[in-house]
């Protein structure tokens, strides 16, 4: 007692302060839950963690977000900073299967896989809440092709480091197997970053392959930047060329013309994704694996043609 006496006196003259991360330290845990976005500049994931900042703001849980590059190991990333800010929880907002399965085991906190479907590693303590990548993109092949498209382009991801891409390249070309749409991965794909910059790039260099009536992109800033590049070169849309996106932004309704798409519910998704981690976290719970439903949505973007 005469010593903790004597120490706060001296914390008290000499202005002393709790250093937090020294304590953070010291405790095996803290109340953070770590979000790992991947992928920067990425306007669904964005509207995604604004939606969970709000559920968690309801709860006595501080959140830390860490963003890293598409081409980066997000596990990895994640075992450090389970060592830094020791974490209750993580949401990872995209991954990569491959990574999570040579370095997952060294994680052992309660984790969701938001956006990515991890039923298949059998953690126990990794869940999952996603959209069907796969069926998403075979539907809007459908779409189109059932607007009379034949000649048909598609801007997608890198499938080396994205499930996503790769999931939802293998929805396309189920489609055209379906509808007897020739497609050529070389001439007709373009394997890009979820961006509107690298959206605009691709639509150029397709442009230079060959002569198509529509572009899916696998998302809606990549088909926004495919609307820029169109409308540089001289192609109307719909009029020369349908645009169909995916992921369902609200900015895609204000756009000249409206942007057709696949509508995720990221919404719903974050709310199921924070419900299954503080279900975990609170009361043990078994992991959980998810798929909310998308809808089509047909704007503008996109019309009937006959050939």
């Amino acid at each position: 007692a005469k010593a903790r006496k004597t120490i706060l006196q001296a914390a008290k003259e000499s202005g002393f302060q709790l250093n937090v991360n020294a304590k953070q330290l010291k405790q095996s845990h803290t109340n953070n839950i770590l979000v790992i976005v991947k992928g920067t500049g990425n306007e669904f994931f964005a509207e995604m963690l604004e939606c969970i900042q709000t559920l968690l703001a309801k709860t006595r849980y501080q959140l830390v977000v860490d963003y890293l590059d598409e081409e980066l190991n997000e596990v990895t990333r994640a075992v450090q900073l389970c060592r830094e800010i020791k974490p209750l929880g993580i949401l990872f907002l995209g991954g990569n299967s491959r990574n999570f399965s040579a370095d997952f085991q060294k994680i052992d906190i309660p984790c969701v896989e938001v956006t990515n479907d991890a039923s298949a590693l059998n953690f126990p303590n990794l869940s999952s809440v996603t959209t069907d990548d796969r069926e998403a993109a075979r539907r809007a092949i459908d779409t189109l092709a059932a607007r009379g498209h034949r000649r048909i382009a598609v801007i997608g991801g890198d499938k080396t480091f994205s499930d996503i891409s790769r999931l939802r390249l293998e929805g396309c070309q189920q489609s055209f197997w379906e509808h007897g749409i020739s497609f050529d991965l070389q001439r007709d794909y373009r394997g890009v970053r979820f961006s509107c910059e690298d959206g605009y790039n691709a639509t150029r260099s397709l442009l230079r392959s060959g002569d198509y009536t529509a572009i899916f992109a696998f998302s809606d800033l990549m088909a926004i930047g495919a609307l820029r590049a169109l409308w540089e070169a001289g192609k109307r849309v719909p009029e020369d060329v349908s645009v169909m996106g995916l992921d369902g932004l609200s900015l895609g309704k204000y756009l000249v013309p409206q942007l057709s798409t696949i509508r995720q519910d990221f919404r719903a998704i974050a709310l199921r994704s924070v419900d299954i981690l503080l279900a975990t976290i609170e009361n043990g719970t078994s992991a959980r694996h998810e798929t909310v439903p998308f809808q089509v949505w047909c704007r503008e973007s996109i019309r009937l043609i006959s050939e």
